[in-house]
């Protein structure tokens, strides 16, 4: 049958009792004024949540995981049969981890053609850097500064998810990173809110389009502060000051929800002693609240369940009161509204409005997207297999990855490779997988599909090429990735590894994690390189020290000897389907890397977490006398990262001068122009990233040493020069003060513009 809105929901006046399918209703408790902005859609979803029942209306804050094989028969009994009985009640708004046209049609059928309001259903799925064909982890991605690349990469993943029936996506993850023994850094942009904030707004504008178009929603997690667990360990508390949540956490959120993203996702840890999930201060004061948030908020899978683990909920009857009344409007897989949640209603502990305030959320994405227009817009089989893996996604993936790639190190210029003549031995069991350059959340995809780096490399075929496994990175399945699956004895292909390296002229060498050892749950207490990797790279050095070494991992590593030894060090990440073309492209020189660190490399796990822009401390390092011993540093180590912040090299090199700003200071309503010429000094065409920081030197609340304020990605022909401007306002030197506030105070600052967080190029400013 064709699906058609009932006419009475869009015509009828909401102060009258309506009738629809011979049913009459009584209009429930108008939505939340913020929410009546657009008056067409908000009429539509106004008269069609005054249809519905309480339990109807509980029903869209519902969200159910896949449950049944929808193409085989009804489920008879069990939790299959009641979630089953559910969606035929209209108690279920949403489903996820269903894919693929053929389920996802299969059970939108039955809620808009077997239930009584026909409300269609919005579908979720982890469509984090690419659905089928795999772009580089968001981690990488974020290295290549590259806005359009980044959001180019949004396109082609929710192209691909929309085409496979799905219409939202559990992304862009916008945490900011500090800790790199959090598995999920991977997932995000790094550790600077600014760089966080330019590339949200980028992968929102990317997965959503032109809203009512075919597109996906984004979903902006995790709500908030779930990055700063203590230890690093995930799902850990975090115990963070208002300063930090204003001025570091919550940036973020903020562009993504001002480029309009349509869905947020609450965390799983608590804050200031409050599960996320439960914290009203959070989704309703602030997101709802201050900043105006129009879409709705999901709970984090079973996150509503986890308040009763927290410490925090009695039980689930108690954990569902608390969530409701917080503002999260969807209930991922804890059951906590869809059994609860009605009795609450009845019992006076959660108002009805609570209720059709999150119902008409989540109805009015479900508008935006077109759902209720045609419900059958994502299904089309035809148009799934002619999207799903075109040839003009995997240009656009490769493009991205060898974007991502950064040179840490380049020694005696041993890159680029000769493309004639030499004999190159290729070691580590990286090299030769197809399945770990995908990296971790790729669930769409399908093992087995990446380019390998081997592969790669052999479509070059002047050189001889011989491969060696050296050591397996891991022992067995890798699929949960912990401790006990690293390879922590096995060295019997150190002889063959070794034989290779003596035989040839160089030695490129991938080592790193496995993608599945990164990414949710895969916290790590050590950074360096995992099981015998680095007994390994040591042992061959010793038969050949001339090595290029590729690291595949999905977080910043600790690799203080290969920094010291090894003349060439590219950092790879997991670079996705097309890793081993990328990687390749790089090595032999046919694409210049331009790739710079969106989080600083520590040489020790005692330093993290580590941070470029860390505050100076009464007694910082600058200045102090040598001899000092009372003053914030290590007696073992410095303080200064292995590899900083925004660094990254470049087969070229490039040189900063002539920096000028327009006028010394500025007054509110005013601005200044800065400008730097950058010089292309090598022979080599190239891309440089030049970064603007910027320092407040006295404030209310103490200030970071340095902040990223601006960058710009340019290219430049060998000798070629560039004038770069930037605008320094008002707006650009905000931050969350002692007033509680978001504003500029008036004061002296130094600017710095360089390659990287180290510039030294500086000029002072004022602000009065």
């Amino acid at each position: 049958m064709k699906y058609k809105l009932p006419y009475c929901l869009i015509i009828a006046p909401l102060a009258l009792s309506l009738s629809c399918g011979g049913v009459k209703q009584t209009p429930a408790a108008p939505v939340a004024a913020s929410v009546n902005k657009q008056l067409p859609i908000d009429r539509k979803v106004d008269s069609l949540l005054a249809l519905m029942t309480l339990e109807e209306k509980i029903g869209q804050m519902n969200q159910y995981n896949g449950f049944w094989e929808v193409t085989g028969p009804v489920p008879a009994e069990g939790a299959a049969a009641q979630k089953y009985e559910h969606l035929k009640k209209g108690w279920v708004g949403s489903m996820l981890n269903v894919k693929g046209v053929k389920d996802v049609k299969a059970l939108q059928k039955i809620a808009v053609e077997e239930t009584r309001l026909h409300i269609p259903l919005i579908f979720g799925y982890d469509v984090i850097h690419g659905y089928k064909t795999i772009s580089p982890i968001p981690l990488a991605e974020a290295a290549s500064w590259d806005l359009a690349a980044i959001q180019r990469s949004a396109e082609i993943a929710a192209a691909e998810a929309a085409a496979s029936g799905l219409n939202w996506t559990f992304a862009p993850m916008v945490d900011v990173s500090r800790d790199a023994r959090w598995g999920r850094v991977m997932e995000g942009a790094g550790e600077d809110p600014y760089l966080n904030s330019r590339i949200a707004e980028s992968r929102v504008k990317g997965f959503q389009g032109n809203l009512g178009e075919f597109n996906v929603a984004a979903c902006v997690k995790h709500f908030a502060g779930y990055s700063f667990a203590e230890a690093g360990r995930d799902y850990n508390t975090v115990d963070v000051s208002n300063n930090t949540l204003h001025n570091i956490i919550l940036p973020p959120f903020k562009a993504a929800s001002d480029a309009g993203a349509l869905t947020f996702m609450n965390s799983f840890n608590e804050l200031e002693g409050i599960p996320a999930t439960g914290n009203a201060h959070l989704q309703r004061d602030i997101l709802k609240g201050d900043w105006g948030f129009k879409g709705f908020v999901v709970s984090d899978w079973g996150s509503m369940g986890e308040m009763v683990a927290h410490g925090y909920s009695k039980d689930l009857k108690a954990a569902a009161m608390s969530a409701a009344n917080a503002g999260s409007d969807m209930d991922m897989e804890s059951h906590g509204y869809v059994e609860h949640l009605a009795e609450l209603v009845r019992e006076g502990k959660v108002s009805e409005a609570v209720v059709t305030e999150a119902a008409g959320r989540v109805l009015r994405v479900k508008f935006l997207l077109g759902l209720f227009d045609d419900p059958y817009k994502y299904c089309n089989e035809a148009r799934e297999k002619a999207t799903v893996g075109k040839k003009e996604f995997h240009d656009g993936v490769l493009d991205v990855a060898k974007k991502s790639v950064v040179l840490l190190k380049n020694e005696k210029n041993i890159l680029p490779l000769k493309k004639q003549g030499q004999k190159i031995a290729v070691i580590g069991a990286l090299a030769n997988d197809k399945t770990s350059p995908l990296g971790s959340w790729r669930i769409g995809a399908d093992d087995e599909s990446a380019i390998s780096v081997l592969e790669g490399l052999k479509q070059y075929t002047g050189n001889s090429i011989t491969y060696a496994k050296g050591a397996d990175v891991a022992v067995g399945p890798v699929l949960f990735g912990n401790e006990t699956r690293i390879n922590m004895n096995d060295k019997s292909g150190f002889a063959e590894a070794v034989k290779a390296a003596k035989a040839a002229d160089v030695v490129i060498m991938v080592l790193g994690e496995h993608g599945l050892q990164t990414g949710e749950g895969r916290s790590r207490a050590e950074l360096g390189l995992p099981g015998v990797q680095q007994e390994l790279l040591e042992t061959v050095y010793k038969a050949n020290p001339n090595i290029v070494l590729v690291l595949n991992n999905g977080r910043p590593l600790t690799i203080p000897w290969a920094a010291d030894n090894v003349p060439a060090i590219v950092e790879a990440w997991h670079l996705g389907t097309q890793a081993g073309n990328a990687i390749a492209q790089i090595l032999y020189g046919d694409y210049n890397p331009s790739g710079k660190l969106p989080m600083s490399f520590p040489r020790s796990i005692g330093q993290v977490p580590l941070y470029y822009n860390h505050k100076s401390t009464g007694r910082p390092g600058n200045g102090q006398p040598t001899e000092s011993v009372f003053w914030s540093h290590y007696i073992d180590a410095p303080n200064t990262p292995q590899y900083p912040f925004g660094y990254g090299l470049s087969y070229t090199t490039f040189e900063y001068s002539n920096l000028k700003l327009d006028k010394s200071s500025f007054v509110k309503g005013g601005k200044i122009t800065v400008t730097v010429d950058v010089k292309n000094t090598g022979k080599t065409d190239g891309k440089e990233v030049v970064q603007l920081y910027l320092q407040d030197l006295f404030a209310s609340v103490t200030r970071p040493v340095r902040e990223l304020k601006g960058f710009e990605l340019i290219a430049l022909k060998a000798g070629q020069v560039k004038t770069v401007t930037f605008t320094i306002d008002e707006k650009l030197i905000e931050f969350y003060t002692a007033n509680k506030k978001f504003e500029a105070e008036p004061g002296d600052f130094n600017l710095y513009i360089g390659g990287s967080s180290d510039a030294v190029l500086h000029a002072p400013f004022t602000y009065n």
